[in-house]
């Protein structure tokens, strides 16, 4: 009976290490990149999960599922972790205040922002109160749509079904408003 790749990892085959990262490199940096705020920030969380797959290899079942739907799993949990870390750490940057600033940098204009936010708050007012809170408990909140399902007591088909026409609607309103002179 042939080992699987995950198996061979399990049991210290050093090629299979190789070999599951050239399977499953694109898979792993795709899902990390899309949900990383930077690449710097997919290549650890790249790194992150082979650790955590090459751990978990012992684990595997394939009566349970394919080699490519556990690596996702594990992935797609690690990312979650991650995302969920990151909003609890409160944001810094660093400044340098001896840097001359760049020619062309942008300058954000805290009046045109006002403005913006208040755009923004008035098109969510626009909407029905099941879109409003679906969108508040996601974008505010970040939830996921299991966890706004759960939240609200609503089925996850009707949570996104109100997500997705509530963003609509607010992109409808804001691209509706006029524009200002610059």
């Amino acid at each position: 009976m042939t080992s699987t790749l995950l198996e061979r990892i399990a049991a210290g085959d050093p090629s299979a290490v190789k070999e599951c990262m050239d399977v499953f490199g694109g898979l792993v940096w795709s899902l990390a990149r899309r949900m990383s705020s930077s690449a710097a920030d997919a290549e650890d969380a790249t790194q992150e999960i082979f650790l955590e797959i090459w751990k978990s290899a012992g684990r595997y079942d394939p009566a349970l599922g394919s080699e490519a739907v556990f690596v996702t799993t594990i992935a797609r949990r690690r990312l979650i972790d991650r995302m969920r870390a990151r909003k609890r750490r409160p944001r810094t940057e660093e400044f340098d205040e001896t840097a001359p600033m760049e020619s062309g940098a942008e300058v954000v204009d805290s009046g045109a922002l006002a403005v913006e936010a208040a755009l923004a708050a008035r098109a969510l007012e626009q909407l029905g109160d099941a879109e409003r809170q679906v969108l508040l408990l996601g974008i505010v909140d970040g939830l996921t749509h299991s966890e706004i399902a759960t939240a609200t007591g609503k089925p996850l088909g009707t949570v996104k079904t109100h997500m997705r026409r509530g963003l609509k609607k607010v992109r409808e309103l804001l691209d509706s408003e006029p524009q200002g002179d610059d």
